[in-house]
């Protein structure tokens, strides 16, 4: 069977550089990429550009058309280092060169007629021979092809190459075999074929919808329609009425409204259904353009099994969901991550100070914790003036499910004896003793901890210190030792939008339960990915403690934020609670209601305390 060009070129990549010995990591300092990329480009999780095929030529100092011609042409063609000969291959001793011949010899006999000559290499540009299909029509014969359809062949034949390129997966009849859907390796679309048992679009096709302007469904343009009208299911059209069948004239009676929710069995009820093009416009995030419908499938598929199996009775069914959130939110992570940029590690080795001391205790991580109240406020309201201060708590919506956004590190964390930051990593910090803080109407960054001696921050802490010393707030960290990784801020990003847009469709259906399902999947996530045992999957203990102080620096700015428009800060508390008083409403500074970038009302008290608060 034939190999396709990005076979090709894969296998032409490893002789070349068996060729001239470099490693992985030689190869992309010389064109300009990580070792990570070229990894899994090398492995087959991506392909391949053509910037980066011109960059490998040039590395080798070979033409591009000869380094996709195959390992034995590019061989011949290579030269290392660019502008010198190709290296010469060592030749076995069973191999080596005869003794030469005396002088006195007799002259050596004409070449032997039945001896084939060497073949002699072509002086001129090398045009690759790819074999024609069968479908492919020379231009000579096109002489009775219709007028209309003549522009359209090549297209189409190219496509039909393309496809018969590949090395897809065939039913007992010979044709694509359809499998369940699943998210492409390349593009993220959902797609029923398999390419070499991988979710692929056949022929690496991989073209994007453009706008849908007729109502007809999204719009191909160029080669991919041909493609995909080969490898994409087309949408069951619905049965056309006989002609013999003429429609009844007399009117039919509207069907009866469905019977109110109140009538219902008590605890049992429906999963609220959306319409169909309300679902479709919700699978787009916050106006992206990026289409997360095959994730919110996998969310509403379990929603729907789990009211089956419990015969809708939604306080089961929503208790099994949360059973069953840390898997099914690891296998929507693990779904989000195909076709990412960078590998993460998952059991990285596990350091000292990030193992728990006891089972039921804590490792030596300081996370900044908010435990704060406004002490000169407190102390005023206790002499009496003022005599009475209202009070509104403010609930930050979603808290850990926001604070999934944040530089994670990649790999396994590598000791810096030398300290400092770098933004482009993340980690755990050293620092020889706890920053000064001297302002008493803003709460800690880093909480109410006040021991003395070294503290170990995280990432997310220690970026907030970063940016209060830019406020003009505190010193600058001092950082004396650093265990750190290549970080980067989009590890957890599809699958926090995915999550957010869940919410967000639930909360605007009423349904509670997808909402406290998806609240499960995030909270638990961000609880068990360190040393949990119901969390098998992953064992990172640093990006637990960098998420939950995220949350923790994402309310702090939103209380900053609170200070700067003339709102006095009374007490802060936890991931979520922000008490605020003053003159200046918080509804000036922070739009309320239930989405992730907003704020809602939680309670309302008066100082001094003269009852207990709500719940």
């Amino acid at each position: 069977m034939a190999l396709s060009t990005l076979e090709t070129l894969r296998l032409t990549v490893a002789a070349l550089r068996q060729r001239t010995g470099e490693s992985q990591a030689q190869l992309a300092a010389g064109i300009g990429l990580t070792q990570d990329k070229v990894s899994r480009r090398q492995a087959g999780a991506q392909p391949w550009g053509l910037d980066e095929v011109d960059a490998l030529a040039r590395h080798w100092g070979l033409a591009p058309l000869d380094l996709l011609a195959g390992p034995t042409r590019a061989a011949e063609s290579m030269t290392w280092p660019p502008g010198t000969a190709a290296p010469r291959q060592p030749v076995p001793d069973t191999f080596a060169a005869a003794p030469a011949t005396p002088a006195t010899a007799p002259a050596a006999p004409g070449p032997d007629p039945g001896r084939r000559p060497a073949p002699r290499r072509r002086s001129g540009p090398y045009t690759p021979v790819t074999p024609v299909p069968e479908s492919w029509v020379r231009p000579g014969e096109r002489d009775d092809a219709p007028a209309d359809t003549a522009a359209e062949q090549p297209a189409a034949a190219a496509a039909a190459a393309a496809v018969q390129a590949v090395d897809y997966d065939r039913g007992p009849d010979g044709e694509p075999a359809e499998h369940p859907a699943a998210p492409c390796e390349q593009c993220g679309r959902p797609v029923r074929h398999r390419v070499a048992g991988r979710p692929l679009h056949l022929g690496g096709w991989c073209a994007p919808a453009t706008v849908d302007v007729s109502g007809a469904g999204p719009v191909q343009a160029g080669p991919a329609a041909a493609v995909a009208a080969l490898v994409q299911d087309a949408a069951p059209a619905p049965d056309p009425t006989p002609a013999d069948q003429a429609p009844d004239p007399t009117p039919t009676p509207a069907p009866a409204a469905p019977a109110p929710a109140s009538a219902a069995a008590p605890g049992r009820a429906a999963r609220p259904a959306s319409a169909p093009s309300a679902a479709a416009s919700r699978s787009e995030y916050a106006g992206t353009g990026r289409d997360l419908g095959y994730y919110l499938d996998m969310i509403t598929s379990a929603v729907e099994q789990a009211l089956e199996e419990h015969d809708g009775d939604t306080e089961a069914a929503t208790t099994a969901l949360e059973k069953r959130a840390i898997p099914n939110g690891m296998a929507l992570f693990d779904a989000t991550r195909v076709g990412g940029n960078y590998e993460h590690t998952v059991y990285p080795d596990r350091l000292e100070f990030l193992s728990k001391k006891t089972r039921s205790g804590a490792d030596d991580v300081w996370e900044g914790r908010h435990k704060w109240e406004n002490t000169p406020l407190m102390e005023s309201v206790r002499r009496g003036d003022p005599a009475e201060v209202a009070v509104d708590v403010l609930d930050t919506n979603a808290a850990y499910c926001s604070a999934l956004k944040t530089h994670l590190p990649i790999g396994a964390l590598v000791h810096q004896p030398d300290g400092g930051f770098d933004p482009k990593r993340s980690g755990i910090y050293l620092l020889p003793k706890r920053p000064t803080w001297e302002h008493p109407d803003l709460p800690d960054p880093i909480g109410n901890r006040h021991e003395t001696g070294p503290v170990l921050l995280d990432g997310a802490t220690v970026r907030l210190l970063i940016r209060c010393h830019k406020l003009g707030l505190a010193d600058a960290p001092h950082i004396t030792e650093a265990w750190t990784s290549g970080s980067s801020e989009g590890l957890l990003e599809k699958f926090r939008r995915v999550l957010t847009q869940a919410r967000e469709n639930a909360i605007a259906d009423g349904d509670q339960i997808t909402e406290k399902y998806v609240k499960a999947m995030y909270a638990k996530f961000a609880s068990t990915i360190g040393e949990s045992t119901f969390n098998r999957d992953i064992r990172r203990p640093d990006w637990m403690h960098i998420i939950r102080s995220q949350a923790f620096a994402n309310l702090w700015y939103k209380a900053h934020r609170a200070h700067k428009a003339g709102i006095v800060i009374v007490r802060l508390r936890g991931t979520d609670e922000l008490h605020v008083t003053g003159e200046t409403d918080w509804r000036s500074v922070f739009t309320e209601g239930r989405l992730t970038t907003q704020m809602k009302l939680k309670d309302q008290y008066t100082l001094p305390l003269t009852r207990k608060r709500s719940a």
